[in-house]
């Protein structure tokens, strides 16, 4: 063999191994996997002070031995509260900049801390600005990559947040116990910060301006994403009809109180496991994070589940949205029930907080998918407005918490923020029994047909 037919037997076998590749690992999978990363980033950008600052204020009250974890500030209920909660005053603002500008925020986090109070809510505030239009964005980038039959488990990388919350705290709780809380934010901050780069260089907001998709992929989006209507100009948004509409509501409403179980855990459980159950800095991160990686499997299963029935249309839309909602919300209830009765016991506690958020998980596949049921061309404009009350909700249950707990952090002080979360999951699963729906509304309008003409066209020329 010569030197010249063993270098094009190199080129040949190279080649061979860009299409496998190509194949393989297409654009459509490298999108999902890095929104999958994106949503584990997010959260943890969000939890890493909710298990910090049990270790960062005085526990004036507490009869448990405070170990050095690095210095400590003499905040009361109130102010660590606000520090908690103001990250909800920026997230409802949908002109963040992301998760770049979040990771820098998060590594100058100790700074702010050691610089003042109100430093430290300045810069929480600015992190939730940061953060605000990543949920909001993911439901257009479905619409233009995803196929309708496979939403639902393009969503559930959503609750990826939920195993990025279920990694992070147990590995906050070793590094606060072995470095001190200082290094919860500088590892956390430059994790972000390394995702912020790749995204930038790997993703692209539609296969039409995707410059390294393969010819076979585009046509097979192109196949798979067919817009219902035939118009090329998208229409303004019908705000009237859509803030009239019962199942945008049920959107809205279930956001937010979805959002009210799922923020009093994520805010608060490692501070009740502390304060009320006892437990030390690695057994609170370990306990704290299982509630998290139940959810992620549980909303994982239940979008795979929700896709096959709509496939085989066994069950229509509207009845497995209505399924997954109200599954969670009456189940949710009932639970909390139980935390009100017998919420002292460490073993009632970790059992209520870990089936309760596992439950969540049904959410995704309902009150999260719902939005591009109802208007794909509208559906991040859905969940963009569901999410300002979801954000302000977040910063309430703070409120909440801190008028309950303000003179005494007990378990009967707890137990009045309890029966709040009954009240609201019974009142969600009757408001989200009469309002889902699963049909795309009247004043809907398909997107993306121009969208996918231009990449009709390119392939056109391609070939």
């Amino acid at each position: 063999m010569t030197i010249q037919s063993h270098f094009s037997l190199i080129r040949e076998k190279i080649h061979c191994l860009e299409i496998m590749s190509s194949e393989i690992l297409t654009c459509q999978r490298v999108l999902s996997f890095t929104v999958f990363l994106g949503f584990m980033i997010h959260h943890m950008l969000r939890v890493n002070i909710s298990i910090a600052i049990v270790e960062m204020v005085f526990r004036n009250y507490s009869n448990v031995t405070q170990e050095d974890h690095g210095p400590r500030y003499d905040w009361d209920e109130e102010e660590k509260n606000d520090i908690l909660g103001c990250f909800f005053w920026g997230a409802k603002i949908v002109v963040g900049t992301g998760l770049l500008s979040a990771s820098i925020l998060t590594l100058l986090t100790p700074v702010a801390a050691h610089m003042g109070y109100l430093w430290l809510v300045v810069a929480r505030f600015c992190l939730g600005v940061s953060l605000g239009i990543h949920w909001p964005s993911t439901p257009p980038i479905a619409t233009k990559w995803i196929a309708p039959a496979d939403t639902a488990t393009f969503m559930s990388h959503m609750t990826a947040s939920s195993l990025g919350v279920a990694v992070t705290l147990p590995v906050c709780g070793y590094l606060i116990a072995y470095w001190g809380w200082a290094s919860v934010f500088y590892v956390t901050g430059s994790v972000a910060l390394t995702w912020s780069l790749c995204w930038f260089y790997l993703i692209y907001d539609s296969p039409e301006e995707h410059p390294r998709i393969s010819t076979t992929e585009k046509e097979k989006l192109r196949l798979e994403i067919k817009p219902v209507n035939t118009s090329l100009k998208k229409p303004p948004i019908p705000w009237m009809k859509m803030l009239t509409s019962g199942p945008v509501w049920s959107v809205i409403m279930g956001n937010t109180c979805a959002g009210c179980t799922f923020f009093v855990a994520f805010n608060q459980l490692p501070t009740y496991m502390s304060h009320v159950l006892h437990f030390n800095i690695k057994a609170n991160g370990l306990f704290s994070s299982l509630p998290y990686l139940v959810r992620y499997f549980v909303s994982l299963v239940s979008c795979i589940t929700a896709d096959k029935l709509k496939k085989n249309d066994k069950f229509s839309t509207t009845t497995i949205r209505k399924f997954f909602n109200v599954s969670f919300f009456v189940g949710a209830g009932c639970l909390f029930t139980a935390q009100a009765f017998w919420g002292y016991s460490g073993i009632v506690s970790v059992v209520v907080f870990t089936v309760s958020l596992g439950l969540m998980g049904f959410v995704t596949a309902g009150v999260y998918t719902n939005p591009v049921d109802i208007s794909r061309a509208f559906s991040g404009t859905i969940l963009g407005v569901s999410q300002v009350p979801g954000a302000l909700i977040g910063y309430v249950t703070t409120e909440v918490v801190a008028f309950f707990t303000k003179e005494k952090q007990g378990f009967e002080q707890w137990a009045s923020v309890f029966w709040m979360l009954v009240g609201v999951n019974a009142f969600a699963a009757v408001f989200s029994f009469i309002f889902t729906s699963g049909e795309e509304q009247s004043w809907s309008v398909s997107a993306d047909v121009k969208e996918m003409e231009k990449l009709e066209s390119q392939d056109t020329v391609e070939k």
